[in-house]
């Protein structure tokens, strides 16, 4: 029996991607192991999206090629730089662009011919590499938006739903086999159903979803903000099951550098949204992302930002220095930024959420809320916990939880905050609840 180990790299989407392709191999009667030493085929699923990101896929391609084995290397870094990959990358055996994964089958067939048969690429046959009791569904392809910074629809292309009765199917699938929370997916996914001739949009979407009992939770995220519906917000406040967690990725503040980006929204309608958002669900969880040094971005502009994160105390934050990424519209745009001023303006704004974190989670201190139980610390002797305060990424810090009850993973329960760190919280459990 041949072996196989994949190494996933990027974003959660393209995670899903990387258990799809485990799927091809486990239907096949291939072995999937962990140490790149047992195996016999190893694929990298790369991430081509900044230049870090770039660049940590090419040393694991490097890394994985070390170990002398057949290396098939997928993913957005092959579909943005297939040609110059093609030249300068003799080590991988076979790369393979997105746009050919319905034929990734054969193409591996035809690298091992000594091997069995590969099932085709199929999104309803995957090997959850999450946790049992969580899993992601991707719900749509990629994106419309053609910011100046982005490089999404230059490798995934326009933004396409999956139909609908195939999302519905994959979740039943899902809740077959154990998963209890749902984190629905996509680069736009508040855009979900624009495409599709049915009268299907994310709120009817969810509803949907909300009829699979076996899902305890349903989280969104990358919600686009001049997508937001009042249906939307009302509908998350009406179902608890629907996590009230938004995830408003808004870029930046000022108006004029949010037009250079060519983003749609405006910072006087992102500050209605917020406040629409917490007049309706004034215990809703707040995150967004920010890019700081965008090409002309003045003192002003980057003061503004500053100004703006003070008032609206997104409890979660996350900050990116630009990445000047070619074929973008913003590659070739005028006052490019330098890296020092960059690293400043991350280090302010960072320094600024810090304190509005600690504040926000002193103020979460008493709070009644459920969570799942995610792992155990023998060292410690306590329990990691997520809520709906935090997504599975790993981005929004840690709920740690002492219990004399045993729990075990994936366990819901009830807890009662008692103390606050900077980016993480301490809780109790509470019993017969």
């Amino acid at each position: 029996m041949l072996k196989v180990g994949l190494v996933s790299l990027g974003c959660a989407k393209n995670l899903v991607d990387s258990e799809i392709i485990l799927g091809m191999f486990d239907d096949s009667g291939y072995a999937l192991v962990n140490n790149p030493d047992e195996a016999d085929i190893i694929v990298v699923n790369t991430c081509g999206f900044i230049a870090a990101s770039k660049e940590e896929s090419i040393d694991t391609i490097f890394e994985m090629a070390k170990y002398k084995k057949k290396l098939i290397v997928t993913g957005c870094l092959v579909q943005r730089y297939y040609e110059q990959l093609k030249e300068s990358l003799p080590e991988a055996d076979l790369l393979v662009k997105l746009e050919d994964y319905p034929k990734l089958h054969q193409l591996i067939e035809e690298l091992n011919k000594d091997g069995e048969k590969i099932t085709p690429f199929n999104p309803l046959r995957r090997v959850i590499s999450t946790e049992s009791y969580s899993a992601y569904l991707r719900i749509s392809e990629g994106c419309d938006n053609r910011c100046s910074f982005c490089a999404i629809p230059l490798i995934r292309g326009p933004f396409r739903s999956r139909p609908y009765e195939e999302v519905i199917k994959e979740a039943k699938i899902l809740a077959d086999k154990g998963v209890k929370e749902l984190v629905i997916i996509s680069q736009d996914t508040t855009h979900y159903g624009s495409d599709l001739k049915e009268s299907h949009n994310i709120v009817s979407l969810l509803k949907s979803l909300l009829e699979i009992k076996e899902f305890v939770s349903l989280r969104l995220l990358y919600l686009y903000p001049d997508e937001v519906t009042d249906e939307l917000i009302a509908l998350i406040r009406d179902n608890p099951r629907i996590a009230p967690y938004f995830d408003l990725p808004i870029q930046h503040a000022s108006n004029r550098i949010l037009k250079r980006m060519g983003r749609r929204s405006s910072k006087e309608k992102i500050i209605a949204l917020i406040n629409e958002i917490r007049k309706e669900i004034p215990h809703a969880i707040m995150r967004s992302t920010y890019i700081v040094g965008f090409p002309g971005e003045s003192e002003e502009d980057f003061n503004e930002l500053v100004a703006f994160t003070e008032k609206v105390q997104f409890n979660h934050l996350g900050v990116f220095t630009y990445s000047k990424e070619e074929d973008t519209p913003s590659y070739d745009f005028e006052e490019q930024i330098d890296e020092d001023i960059k690293k400043k303006r991350y280090e302010i704004i960072m320094e600024t959420q810090k304190k509005i974190s600690y504040r926000n989670n002193r103020g979460l201190v008493g709070r009644v809320m459920d969570g799942l139980v995610t792992g155990y610390d023998l060292q410690s002797k306590t329990y990691r916990i997520r809520s709906y305060f935090n997504a599975p990424d790993g981005i929004d810090g840690n709920i740690t939880l002492t219990s004399e009850k045993k729990l075990n993973n994936g366990d819901v329960v009830k807890i009662r905050i008692l103390a606050p760190f900077v980016y993480d919280l301490y809780a109790e459990l509470i019993e017969d609840n």
